[in-house]
């Protein structure tokens, strides 16, 4: 914030006065705990030797000298060692007027290419994907609107043992079956045949358990893994048959994500296919093993050893010639970075995948590649719900279609009872239901720290009165509808106003100048976070403010256009913040 650098100079130029040339350490300032009266908090223990005083008497000199000088410091008092200087209203109207920088960010210049969804094509999109969609794709416009220039990708895993399962089950229990002739859409299809040959492989390898075979053993001699093995070498071969089974599957799987991709907003500038990058992997493991960073082992297996690095040995090529998940991301990884020159890549991926990027990174790094350096993994946590852990082999997956569906269910349910459409179309009726039902989807995932391991309960997510998007949401409708009656106000601010505004309404002004920095410290730490939090305390700050103060009623016109004035800027910090989370905000309710 611009007051920071203010308050910085100014602070030095006291302590300049006070103790000459002597070097002295930055002011550091910090927001004033809420229990204490002021805006912005100096420590000034480092302060207290030079000037030969107590902290106490340290940070009254400080204060009075700046309260005496300053043109935007209106009071200070002092607790123990701390300096709460307090910002005059005047001042937070001054930056009330200006254009607000988040509409047009200064550029960084940097590049950042942003990586989500990621699906594998032998199921469809679950919670877990719900929860890494909303991240990637509010991640990417957070950094879009700190000034970055950002670039979404998504990696189809479209090839590959479990690719290979699922086309196995088909071919032996689908009987022909399809999309069409099924009615099941094609995602939902393809991953019935996943857990189809789930549940025989289990059946198989009892049974050899049974006969005498050791558990790891019957694992690796079951018909169904040995088929499906078989099946990767084929396809691989370029085997005409086993190829074109797998286009076929693999398109029905791409026309059901694209609907589940559209119930949630997400888009992506260039999609990758493992099937295409894993070749380029290959050749890269093979410069590799020619550069002797990586070796042959006794099984044929192509090595790297990460030992000294406190890692371990990771496989990049099977015994059979086959690549494993890290040959075909070194492969996309080199392939971006040549076609785009990205300053960093971030890859949103379960944090069950630390492991696995850290081994990616460190690889390319041996291989050479400068720019492996600004790698990052964007590591989120599991996604829970009330019953327990979700399961994805046994078929007990919260399927993201279904929570989607059931999620507008649930708030056309609660918003009719609750009175909110009677004025509406019925059109206007289904486009809020859906508009509060993703609302409340995406505001409880996204208000959550990535890092943190989260309880997603859809039915605490859709309260009105709680920190949940449809309280954002109302907050929105309320504001829209006073425009509605009213309009703007006049900018005309005249220099009385700062005496006649409420230290509530101040602390409005002080929340809408923080919106900018918000932006740029949820990009810094590529957490949605931020935002959705900040938009939650701006939101509850206007209805605390809405409640004390009448606007279309209040008799000062200078006032009532200052109110109105604060309601639009609000209005339009919401919105702005909640499209930043993927989230639409109603006009009515």
């Amino acid at each position: 914030m611009e007051i920071i650098n203010i308050l910085k100079s100014e602070t030095a130029l006291v302590l300049r006065k006070i103790i000459g040339e002597s070097p002295f350490a930055e002011p550091v300032f910090q927001k004033t705990k809420k229990e204490f009266t002021g805006d912005f908090t100096l420590v000034v223990f480092p302060y207290t030797k030079l000037i030969g005083k107590s902290p106490e008497e340290t940070a009254h000199v400080i204060g009075s000298d700046l309260q005496k000088n300053s043109k935007v410091i209106s009071g200070f008092n002092v607790i123990k060692g701390f300096l709460n200087l307090e910002i005059s209203k005047k001042y937070w109207l001054s930056t009330f007027t200006r254009n607000p920088v988040y509409l047009n960010p200064p550029p960084t210049g940097e590049t950042i290419l942003v990586e989500y969804s990621s699906p594998n094509t032998n199921k469809p999109l679950h919670l877990g994907h719900v929860r890494n969609n909303l991240l990637g794709l509010s991640v990417s416009n957070i950094l879009k609107a700190a000034g970055h220039k950002v670039l979404m990708v998504n990696l189809v895993n479209d090839r590959g043992i479990h690719i290979c399962k699922s086309m196995m089950a088909w071919q032996k229990y689908g009987n022909g079956e399809t999309p069409q002739s099924s009615r099941i859409k094609g995602d939902h299809l393809v991953g019935k045949y996943y857990v189809e040959f789930d549940k025989h492989y289990k059946e198989e390898i009892n049974n050899l358990i049974e006969s005498g075979v050791s558990k790891e053993e019957a694992e690796k001699k079951a018909p169904s893994m040995l088929g499906a093995q078989d099946m990767l070498r084929k396809w691989e071969a370029g085997d005409p048959e086993i190829v074109a089974l797998w286009k076929t599957m693999n398109e029905w799987v791409y026309q059901g994500f694209e609907i589940t991709y559209k119930k949630l907003g997400v888009n992506f500038d260039k999609t990758y296919y493992e099937s295409n990058t894993y070749l380029l992997g290959k050749e890269i493991v093979k410069k590799g093993l020619d550069n002797r960073v990586f070796f042959k082992s006794d099984d044929g297996s192509v090595r790297i050893d990460l030992t000294a690095d406190k890692l371990d040995e990771k496989v990049l090529l099977r015994s059979d010639g086959t690549s494993v998940y890290i040959t075909q991301d070194l492969g996309t990884a080199v392939e971006r970075a040549t076609e785009w020159n990205a300053n960093k890549m971030v890859y949103v991926v379960g944090n069950e995948q630390e492991y696995h990027f850290k081994v990616l990174k460190l690889i390319l790094q041996k291989l050479n590649y400068t720019w492996a350096d600004g790698i990052y993994h964007l590591s989120y946590g599991m996604v829970e719900l009330p019953h327990g852990k979700m399961k994805s082999r046994e078929g007990t997956v919260v399927d993201a279609d279904d929570l989607i569906d059931e999620m507008v269910k649930t708030a056309a349910q609660i918003t009719k009872e609750l009175g909110k459409i009677d004025e509406l179309s019925e059109l206007e009726a289904e486009k809020l239901f859906k508009q509060i039902g993703l609302g409340a989807l995406k505001y409880f995932i996204l208000k959550v720290d990535p890092r943190k391991k989260m309880l997603f309960n859809p039915e605490e997510s859709i309260d009105f009165n709680g920190h949940t998007g449809p309280f954002i949401q109302y907050t929105h409708a309320r504001i829209k509808s006073i425009l509605r009656k009213v309009g703007k106000g006049s900018n005309d601010h005249s220099d009385e106003l700062d005496k006649l505004i409420s230290d509530k309404e101040k602390s409005l002004l002080i929340l809408l100048e923080e919106y900018f920095e918000v932006i740029k410290d949820a990009a810094l730490n590529y957490s949605p976070a931020h935002i959705a939090n900040y938009i939650y305390e701006l939101a509850k700050e206007y209805n605390q403010f809405y409640h004390d103060h009448h606007i279309l009623r209040e008799e000062n016109l200078l006032l009532k256009d200052f109110r109105l004035n604060v309601t639009l800027k609000t209005g339009e910090v919401i919105a702005h913040g909640m499209s930043l989370l993927g989230i639409e905000v109603p006009e009515r309710m």
